[in-house]
């Protein structure tokens, strides 16, 4: 795999180009950058398969990179000092990141998970769906790894999401399903601030998508798609609390 290091700190960009020189034999590093511009001539020149990318340049931001790169299909790994408020639109994109100072073995998981993903339509997508994200307050689009392949869906066309052990089931408006390989304690997490609530231990609810809140029978709610949906006694109170608002 070739790789370009996109970052601002000589210091910081020779000691990533260090660990992998070390620890990871499958990627030649061919190409540094500092600032912007600079990432964008040496992006072009060499042509990498994996892109290391600074979140905060001096010059801007690793998005301003990758939004001067439109058709590049390539695959991103960020990298930050911080719990950047761009963390959740990465997360949201199934794309990778690293926190500085970079575990090795977390530097390896990443490449590795990189390496299986060389799939150059997904690779454009998720860059996309990210560009998409960091623009706006609410995130638009979020991509779902399923078993064989990654589905790209709007985050309103999203009805539930049900526990299925530690794989969750995502329903669609389409009355489509999809199973993903994460738990659903991940994504009521990443869609906690989308207008979801995780009403039971076995599903997380677009609120939105809520038609009616029946008391019989120890209470349940009625979907749009008239699927019922188990609430748990403890969150009656905080739902019916956010749904009036």
């Amino acid at each position: 795999m070739r790789a370009v290091i996109v970052e601002d700190e000589m210091h910081s960009r020779e000691t990533l180009k260090n660990l992998i020189g070390e620890f990871c034999p499958e990627v030649s590093v061919v190409g540094m950058a500092g600032s912007v511009d600079e990432a964008i001539q040496v992006i072009q020149a060499t042509n990498p398969t994996i892109l290391f990318l600074d979140i905060e340049l001096q010059t801007g931001t690793g998005f301003d990179v990758l939004s001067r790169l439109p058709d590049m299909a390539l695959d991103v790994i960020f990298t930050t000092a911080y719990e950047h408020y761009a963390i959740r639109a990465i997360k949201f994109s199934s794309l990778d990141y690293l926190l500085k100072p970079i575990d090795v073995e977390e530097l390896q998981l990443a490449i590795s998970k990189a390496r299986t993903r060389q799939n150059a339509n997904n690779q454009k997508q998720q860059l996309d769906t990210l560009l998409a994200n960091i623009t706006g307050q609410h995130m638009k689009k979020i991509c779902l790894a399923t078993a064989d392949r990654l589905e790209f869906v709007k985050v309103d066309e999203i009805t539930l999401c049900e526990a299925n052990g530690s794989y969750t089931t995502i329903y669609l408006k389409d009355s489509r399903k999809i199973m993903v390989s994460r738990n659903l304690k991940e994504y009521e997490n990443l869609l906690i601030d989308e207008h979801f609530m995780r009403v039971h231990n076995s599903y997380l609810v677009n609120l939105r998508e809520v038609k009616q809140y029946v008391k019989s029978e120890g209470g349940y709610l009625l979907m749009n798609d008239n699927k019922q949906v188990s609430i748990s006694p403890k969150k009656r109170d905080e739902f019916l609390a956010r749904i009036s608002l």
